[in-house]
């Protein structure tokens, strides 16, 4: 599978729906912890005789994505997409898995703590369905 400019160390599992990442700057160590969707849902209309609308999943820019944060954008564009790394942390199945483990990870890290974190705001709704 093409990671565009993301790293991984391990298998990628076949029924992935997004991971939580860490985008590193190379040259002062300020880091960024996010989610990202793989696929972003698309409602078609029903097919002729039918009333149930369609659900399609399709492909969104996750290779080329950079993170959120405004800030880390403009280090980005400042310096080059060459002075950071892109490294997944890890794959996950559903929406819900997504939300929980990127806030675990934040909350982990301290993120809003730390001056070594590019990010600014933690900002989550979470339900129970979905994340066993």
């Amino acid at each position: 599978m093409d990671l565009g400019h993301w790293n991984f160390n391990g298998k990628i599992p076949d029924d992935v729906f997004g991971f939580v990442y860490i985008i590193t700057n190379k040259k002062n160590g300020k880091k960024y912890v996010g989610k990202k969707q793989m696929f972003r849902k698309i409602k078609r209309p029903p097919l002729k005789g039918k009333k149930r609308n369609r659900i399609d999943f399709v492909e969104n820019d996750w290779k080329t994505y950079t993170g959120s944060s405004d800030t880390l954008n403009d280090d980005i564009k400042k310096i080059g997409k060459d002075n950071f790394s892109f490294e997944i942390l890890n794959f996950y199945k559903n929406k819900s898995q997504l939300s929980y483990y990127e806030l675990k990870e934040q909350i982990k890290r301290d993120v809003l703590l730390k001056e070594e974190y590019y990010n600014g705001i933690i900002n989550v709704r979470l339900g129970k369905k979905g994340i066993l």
